[in-house]
């Protein structure tokens, strides 16, 4: 099943600056990825439970495509996992609360779905954290339109919608806010149109644009607009939120970490 999800989505795989954004295809890359998703997601947000291998996966591992973020030592920093419109989505069995009644998920091929975002939890430099999270979405982006995607399906806390529009990302809210367990967290069911953020990014922060579709060096990191706030701007900003349900979250303040589905 994996040998077919990897056939049918195209790979991804650049340098930014120091890291390697590449997607997981060896086993031992794929460990990483589980081990750290552990360490986000079971021990640190509790939001599945611990086992003793200290690896997370689950069943849309089986289908999924999986892309990883490595520091220069080879270490991996982040992760996200991406569902192309041939699976089955999370937002139709365990995220279907957040819906509507009438509401339909896009099943068409321009349309995916992101889950098991996250970033190390053990960094406690928060401008490298929030450096992080921006090459993640780079890495976001730059999957999404290798394979045609143009609708990005998430399930996000509430605020965090704020964060997501504030770096230029076209999100729109499909749902009403619903407390998901076990968080309890007010959550909302979204989709990101990039073909919107093409229309609208190059014109109110051109150069960000020209970062999140430079792959070759050419364009140094560039931070969007909203990260790059004054700093205490950004603290009132930013150091309230627990970001997300049982998948999509970002805690930034003195203990920041970046997760999501």
């Amino acid at each position: 099943m994996r040998g077919m999800a990897l056939e049918e989505q195209r790979g991804v795989g650049f340098y930014e600056g120091e890291f390697l954004v590449k997607t997981l295809k060896d086993e031992s890359d794929l460990q990483q990825a589980y081990r750290l998703r552990h360490r986000v997601f079971a021990e640190r947000l509790q939001w599945v439970a611990r086992n003793s291998e200290e690896l997370e996966y689950d069943t849309y591992d089986t289908f999924a495509t999986s892309v990883g973020l490595f520091d220069g030592g080879g270490e991996l920093r982040g992760v996200f996992r991406m569902v192309n419109s041939s699976f089955p989505f999370m937002l139709e069995s365990e995220f279907r609360a957040c819906l509507l009644p009438t509401c339909e998920v896009r099943k068409s091929p321009d349309a995916a779905e992101i889950t098991r975002l996250a970033v190390d939890p053990t960094l406690t430099d928060k401008g490298l954290s929030n450096r992080l999270m921006q090459v993640l979405f780079k890495s976001v982006y730059q999957w999404s339109m290798h394979n045609d995607v143009r609708y990005l399906y998430m399930v996000v806390e509430k605020r965090f919608l704020r964060v997501l529009r504030g770096m230029g990302f076209t999100c729109e809210a499909i749902s009403p806010a619903v407390s998901l367990p076990p968080a309890q967290a007010v959550s909302i069911a979204a989709v990101l149109d990039w073909q919107q953020f093409h229309q609208t990014c190059p014109q109110k922060q051109p150069s960000f644009y020209r970062w999140m579709n430079a792959i070759d060096g050419s364009w140094s990191f560039e931070r969007s607009r909203f990260v790059a706030r004054d700093l205490k701007e950004r603290d009132n900003e930013m150091q309230p939120y627990k970001l997300g349900v049982r998948d999509h979250t970002m805690s930034v303040g003195a203990d920041p970490v970046l997760v999501a589905a």
